[in-house]
């Protein structure tokens, strides 16, 4: 979907559409106007499944996340800060690439995890700053874009993270080009005194936004977020990546799309 200021909106299938099952998902966002999707795991499906569904939807892959643990799970936020489980770390960053570069998928989101409470954050944060390097030295040429992302505190205690400036700094010490931030509104929200000027701040290196309102985590509108200065930062920014739809519904995903159609061209 395309906004009236030009901004591109993909939905998120983990968080919209869930009143149907996964797979009949991707029609139900094309018969919506959306022409793009994402979301975190594809691993419980074949990938030639998966190109199957984008192709006859007619849509694109934007973004998949490496694999993480369980829910409830030391690391279901991720392994990429956790000593000792670099294997595992590796062992996901390849599966992702293997489905990105299948899925035609633009962008592979590494999710940070959560620093287990008997490891001092300088040395998760060691751990996690290795992980990405070499993570960066496989996905060089693979067409993949990685994603780092800071998420809050409040939902995801003791995440490796602090916020954008902690991600940036990554992504600057890993200084490939091939290496950017995922910019989550919601996490940032809450985690920064001005999300607007946040997103002002690390907009050059962002190149993939998701959305959501803050408190509810619901659609735009629902909470206290200034969506209008949010949306103004990124077209005068210059964005032209895509906004990832990463919200859960107040009511029905039919409903919450409600505020696209006041926005669209």
């Amino acid at each position: 979907m395309i906004l009236h200021n030009g901004l591109r909106l993909d939905a998120n299938l983990k968080w919209l559409f869930t009143e149907i099952p996964f797979e009949q998902r991707f029609d139900a966002a094309a018969a919506a106007g959306f022409t793009a999707v994402e979301y975190a795991s594809p691993y419980p499906f074949p990938a030639a499944a998966l190109v199957r569904r984008l192709a006859d939807a007619g849509l694109t892959q934007i973004l998949v996340n490496s694999p993480t643990g369980e829910p409830g799970s030391p690391e279901r936020l991720g392994y990429a800060c956790l000593p000792g489980r670099a294997a595992e770390f590796r062992t996901g960053v390849e599966l992702g690439l293997e489905y990105a570069v299948a899925l035609g998928s633009s962008f592979l989101h590494l999710p940070a995890g959560i620093r287990p409470a008997d490891i001092s954050r300088d040395r998760a944060f060691a751990q996690y700053v290795a992980n990405i390097a070499w993570a960066a030295d496989q996905a060089r040429g693979s067409g993949v874009r990685l994603l780092l992302e800071a998420q809050n505190k409040q939902d995801a205690p003791g995440f490796v993270l602090d916020d954008q400036a902690h991600a940036a700094a990554v992504v600057d010490a890993v200084d490939e080009d091939h290496v950017s931030l995922l910019f989550d509104v919601y996490h940032a929200s809450i985690d920064e005194k001005d999300v607007v000027a946040a997103l002002r701040e690390f907009l050059p290196r962002t190149a993939h936004v998701q959305i959501a309102d803050s408190p509810g985590r619901a659609e735009p509108g629902t909470g206290g977020i200034p969506w209008t200065d949010v949306f103004d930062t990124l077209t005068s920014g210059g964005y032209q990546g895509w906004i990832g739809c990463e919200y859960q519904p107040a009511t029905s995903t039919e409903t919450g799309l409600d505020w696209i159609k006041e926005q669209i061209r």
